[in-house]
C-alpha cells in the first residue's frame, strides 16, 4: 500500500497538532523528506485560514500543499489554484440572519483577511487571532472590499447542534454548516469542503482518491475521510467521524498521524 500512496492529507487541530498546538518538528521533517523522495505530496487540509496554517511550518511551508478554510482556498505548494467566492448578496443575507442571534459572534473570512466588526467582544477577536493570523476590525462587515471564502460563526458549546440545525435550515441552498464540534461552525458554499479541496489536487496532479490517505477528527473531515481510499480517524475522535473513516489511529496528542505515516512508509 505504502508505494501506491502519492497524497496525504490532514487536519490539522485536533489530529496532526497536540493539544497545546504543537507538533515533534524533527519526526515529522524526517517523515516529509521521506514522503518527497517517493513522490508523495503533504497537504494540510484545515478549516483554518491558509496565513495561521504556513506558519506552523516555519521556512519550509512552500514544500506542502493547502486545502485551507475547508477547501475555499487551495494551495498547489506556492500556486495559489482556487479560491472560492461567495456572493455580496449572500454575504449580506448570512450577516443579516446572524445579527438577529445574540448568541452568534460571526467571522468573515476573506481572501486576504479575515474580520469582526466593531462592537464585538474583545475576547471574540483575541480568540480568533489564534486562527487567523490575518485578522482586522472593521465597522461594519457588510462594506469589506475583498472576495469572501467562507463565514465561522462561534456559538455556545452547549447550542453548536442547534445552530448547525438552524443554518442548514434557513440558509439552505445558498451556504452550508459544517463543524468541527465544540461551539464552531462554518458556512461555506455548498459543495466546498475538505474533499472538494483535495479533488482539485487529485485532478492537477493527475493521481486517484485511492492513491490518497486521510487523517482527520472531526466533522468537517468526514467528506475527506470518505473520499480518499485510505484514510484514519485519530482516536480522540467522536463515533460518527471514526464511522467515516477506514481505520483509527492513535489520538493526536499520542503522535498519531507521524505513527502512521512511519509504518504505511516502513520508516
Amino acid at each position: 500500500m505504502n508505494q501506491n500512496l502519492k497524497l496525504v492529507a490532514t487536519d490539522m487541530d485536533g489530529t496532526f497538532l497536540h493539544s497545546d498546538n504543537t507538533y515533534d518538528e524533527e519526526r515529522f521533517k524526517r517523515i516529509l523528506s521521506h514522503l518527497n523522495e517517493v513522490g508523495c505530496n503533504f497537504v494540510v487540509a484545515s478549516g483554518n485560514q491558509y496565513y495561521q496554517l504556513r506558519d506552523f511550518f516555519p521556512g519550509y511551508y512552500d514544500e506542502l500543499s493547502f486545502v485551507a478554510e475547508n477547501g475555499a482556498f487551495v494551495k498547489d505548494h506556492s500556486e495559489l489554484i482556487f479560491s472560492a467566492g461567495i456572493s455580496k448578496s449572500t454575504v449580506d443575507f448570512v450577516i443579516d440572519f446572524c445579527n438577529d442571534y445574540s448568541d452568534v459572534q460571526l467571522l468573515l473570512c476573506g481572501l486576504n483577511s479575515a474580520y469582526i466588526q466593531r462592537g464585538s467582544a474583545q475576547k471574540f477577536f483575541d480568540l480568533m487571532a489564534i486562527y487567523c493570523h490575518r485578522l482586522d476590525w472593521v465597522d461594519n462587515l457588510k462594506n469589506v472590499d475583498d472576495q469572501f471564502l467562507k463565514f465561522t460563526a462561534i456559538v455556545p458549546d452547549e447550542k453548536t447542534q442547534f445552530y448547525y440545525d438552524l443554518f442548514n435550515a434557513h440558509l439552505k441552498g445558498e451556504i452550508v454548516a459544517t463543524s468541527s464540534g465544540h461551539g464552531s461552525i462554518d458556512l461555506i458554499l455548498p459543495g466546498c469542503h475538505k474533499a472538494s479541496g483535495l479533488k482539485r489536487l487529485v485532478e492537477r496532479w493527475n493521481i486517484k482518491p485511492e492513491e490518497c490517505v486521510a487523517f482527520g477528527d472531526g466533522g468537517n473531515d468526514i467528506e475527506m475521510l470518505k473520499y480518499c481510499g485510505l484514510s484514519y480517524a485519530v482516536d480522540n475522535a467522536p463515533n460518527d467521524v471514526k464511522a467515516a473513516a477506514k481505520s483509527s489511529c492513535p489520538s493526536n496528542n499520542d503522535d498519531g498521524v507521524l505513527k502512521t505515516l512511519e509504518k504505511l512508509f516502513q520508516l
